[in-house]
């Protein structure tokens, strides 16, 4: 897209009510028509954007709206995780975006662009312990699965919704838009592994259009009229996750920033674009 035209496409969304419009789709996605007429929309859009049927666990009428099939789940087996004990995996379907190492606390959104990153965790502290560590950008499209599971063995020590503007993650935005992750609403969970503190961090990072962002151990989800971030500390019942388990989902998809502590891991990272599925092997853990 020419540069005077992005700029002319951001301007223009720049005024638009993206929450507004974002909470209206969700809504939208999530209206029950009768049988006959939801299994066509259903077919229509899956069809549009290159959904797998076949993978689908449940039949297409048992969707009661288009936003159960959006969450759907998948055939047992359709995502086998790498069972090696050092296989870091794959979190999500999607492709690869920007990877890399976390240097001056800066991560690169796109070749040329970099952005913080205790603005995008909010937390300037665990940005510091995690300077030095890999990290790495997954963008989902409308055609992917679009629950997100865990990358290893991991217990969530906390969670924080973070509220923001809802810019697009598409090549528009991510060119265009200086520190988008960071701008956008988000939910970062932080995580530890057995004998260490905050080791890890994965941000679900909100966009247009994208309804909300929920995750399966805590009714803290995104797209709220909150003044301020909202932080969820689970000392007394501090959930765990095995490699590969669902801890969460985008009802409309968006992007998973992971990033790791310096040691914890080593990333096969991959050209942007490339695609890549849940449960495969992307890096090697380097410590329990």
């Amino acid at each position: 897209m020419p540069t005077v035209v992005r700029r002319v496409a951001l301007e223009g969304l720049r005024l638009l009510p993206k929450h507004a419009l974002s909470r209206l789709a969700g809504r939208v996605a999530a209206l029950r028509l009768p049988g006959s007429l939801q299994r066509w929309e259903i077919g229509v859009f899956g069809r549009a954007v290159g959904v797998d049927f076949d993978e689908v666990r449940d039949p297409i009428e048992s969707f009661r709206c288009l936003q159960e099939f959006f969450t759907r789940e998948l055939r047992d087996g359709a995502r086998p995780i790498d069972p090696a004990p050092d296989a870091v995996v794959a979190p999500c379907d999607g492709r690869w975006g920007a990877s890399g190492i976390v240097t001056d606390g800066l991560l690169l959104q796109v070749k040329g662009r970099r952005y913080s990153l205790a603005a995008l965790i909010g937390d300037a502290a665990v940005a510091d312990a995690l300077d030095g560590g890999a990290y790495a950008t997954f963008y989902l499209s409308p055609r992917d699965y679009h629950r997100f599971h865990m990358p290893l063995a991991v217990r969530v020590l906390r969670a924080t919704y973070i509220p923001g503007t809802l810019w697009p993650v598409n090549r528009m935005g991510v060119e265009g838009v200086d520190g988008l992750f960071a701008q956008n609403e988000r939910l970062c969970a932080f995580l530890g592994v057995e004998g260490d503190a905050t080791a890890a961090c994965l941000v679900a990072v909100g966009a247009t259009m994208v309804g909300k962002v929920r995750v399966a151990f805590d009714d803290l989800t995104t797209n709220l009229p909150a003044d301020g971030a909202i932080t969820r500390v689970y000392a007394d019942r501090t959930p765990r996750f095995a490699k590969g388990e669902e801890w969460g989902r985008f009802e409309f998809g968006s992007t998973i920033v992971m990033i790791a502590a310096a040691g914890l891991l080593e990333l096969d990272s991959q050209p942007p674009g490339t695609a890549l599925r849940l449960g495969q092997r992307i890096g090697r853990l380097c410590r329990p």
